[in-house]
């Protein structure tokens, strides 16, 4: 057991705090790495260690760990305004100015938004208008929700229902009837012998139609996908898969839900990652680079065809029955529209197209590292898949943690990663730069290194 001294920050942490998605026996033996202050790409702990973030905290922290311009706003509007609900019909400008905004740069023509406080909740919120959707449109036995394995929309009972996580079903009486999950779209992992991309992608294609065939076209409400996978390793779509799973979804006249909550406000090198992939969605989940991750909010949009649905059940049963106290809070809204500002001013898509090739190109040769499979990304998101045969695509016993070794190699080099499993994702603050690039690049090598040592050891 890990020395903590009595009312350290660790001490007190281990008495009073339970850590979400942390193995909490061993928290209690070795307590926690306390972040202390953080600015650009960087956090610096309480020993006064620096790391390069390339996992941007959670996938959020898109203007990096400091902003001087967020605080003030958030000052300013807490000076003027702290607390107000939407709630019976009430308003406020900071709430109607970012809901504008967010249709103005949407995708695709969309009707009305709804706010919350996190990707979860947005994506609960999108599960539980289908079915109200559905009971509005005369057809309540349409319930079903497709996600896929591997997936994750959030840790609610619904959202993390529709995900395909069992480490997160485990013991929780998850997932919930009605929900369904289809294949994982990996094409190195999955693809047999000669299957070029677009034929992995019909594959997948036509699992989701047997997979609705077979549950009953007549009970099947929506499917919900990220346009790349994060949770799932940072995956990003085969050739063609896209093109011919929306056909699915719009052949069984189900709702299609577009989970930005990582790709959204730039991430791809497009503001969506639904423009990035060509996705047509009935709605769309927004979160984390929203505010940068500075405020917690979330955004919901819908298009008229959901909204025309949602005014009908209103006309028969009266108010909107749902809803959440701090959506739309008026300084997390003000602070989500000056982010979409700074976007604008500095150019962040520009950017994000400027850096990312060179990411791509820079990380693309970790694949000649004897542990990395395959080096796969688009704009500022890459997945690294390690390997423990290159030739057969054998990959590690789950039980050696291979990931969690290049982790704890990383952060001896001053590294912050995200690891799945066997997979690394890369999707570091968009404003990292090309010499930033240059030195996560180089100590993941050291990881890497210091990991194949330790394994054939």
């Amino acid at each position: 057991m890990t020395y903590l001294t009595p009312n350290s920050v660790q001490a007190r942490d281990i008495a009073s705090i339970v850590h979400p998605q942390t193995n909490l026996a061993t928290h209690i033996e070795q307590g926690p790495m306390v972040i202390g202050s953080g600015q650009g790409c960087y956090v610096t702990d309480d020993n006064g260690t620096r790391y390069l973030d390339t996992a941007a905290g959670l996938w959020c922290a898109s203007l990096g760990y400091a902003s001087e311009r967020l605080a003030k706003v958030a000052y300013e509007q807490m000076r003027k305004l702290g607390y107000y609900h939407l709630y019976r019909g009430t308003t406020h400008e900071a709430g109607v100015d970012l809901a504008e905004k967010l249709l103005s740069i949407a995708p695709l023509p969309m009707s009305k938004v709804l706010f919350q406080c996190s990707g979860s909740e947005a994506n609960d919120t999108a599960l539980k208008l289908v079915w109200y959707y559905h009971h509005a449109i005369g057809k309540p036995e349409k319930r079903k929700i497709i996600g896929r394995r591997m997936a994750y929309h959030g840790s609610t009972s619904a959202s993390i229902s529709a995900s395909g996580k069992p480490d997160m079903h485990a013991d929780f009486g998850l997932p919930f009837p009605g929900f369904l999950h289809t294949e994982y779209p990996h094409y190195y992992r999955h693809h047999s012998e000669a299957e070029s991309e677009e034929q992995f992608a019909t594959r997948m294609a036509d699992a989701l139609d047997a997979l609705i065939l077979h549950e009953g076209p007549e009970t099947c409400a929506a499917f919900i996908a990220e346009p790349v996978m994060g949770a799932g390793g940072g995956l990003t779509p085969p050739r063609s898969y896209w093109e011919k799973v929306q056909a699915v979804v719009r052949k069984h006249d189900m709702l299609f839900i577009a989970d930005e909550v990582i790709c959204g406000f730039g991430r791809t090198g497009n503001m969506w990652g639904s423009q990035t992939y060509d996705l047509k969605p009935d709605m769309i989940s927004c979160a984390k680079a929203l505010s940068a991750g500075m405020q917690p909010i979330s955004a919901l949009l819908v298009n008229q065809r959901v909204f025309e649905a949602m005014l009908d059940e209103s006309r028969k049963l009266g108010n909107f029955a749902h809803g959440f106290t701090y959506a739309g809070h008026p300084v997390t809204t003000a602070v989500a529209m000056e982010t979409l500002r700074i976007y604008e001013e500095m150019d962040m898509l520009g950017h994000v197209r400027r850096v990312g090739p060179y990411m791509q190109e820079k990380l693309a040769a970790l694949g000649e590292h004897p542990l990395v499979g395959e080096v796969r990304g688009v704009g500022l998101l890459t997945g690294i898949e390690l390997v423990a045969d290159k030739t057969t695509r054998g990959l590690f016993d789950p039980a050696r943690g291979v990931g969690a070794i290049v982790d704890r190699h990383a952060r001896k080099h001053g590294l912050i990663t995200r690891f799945v499993g066997d997979r690394i994702a890369f999707s570091p603050p968009l404003i990292i730069t090309e010499p930033e690039i240059d030195e996560a690049v180089s100590r993941t090598v050291r990881a890497l290194d210091d990991t194949w040592a330790e394994i054939r050891s």
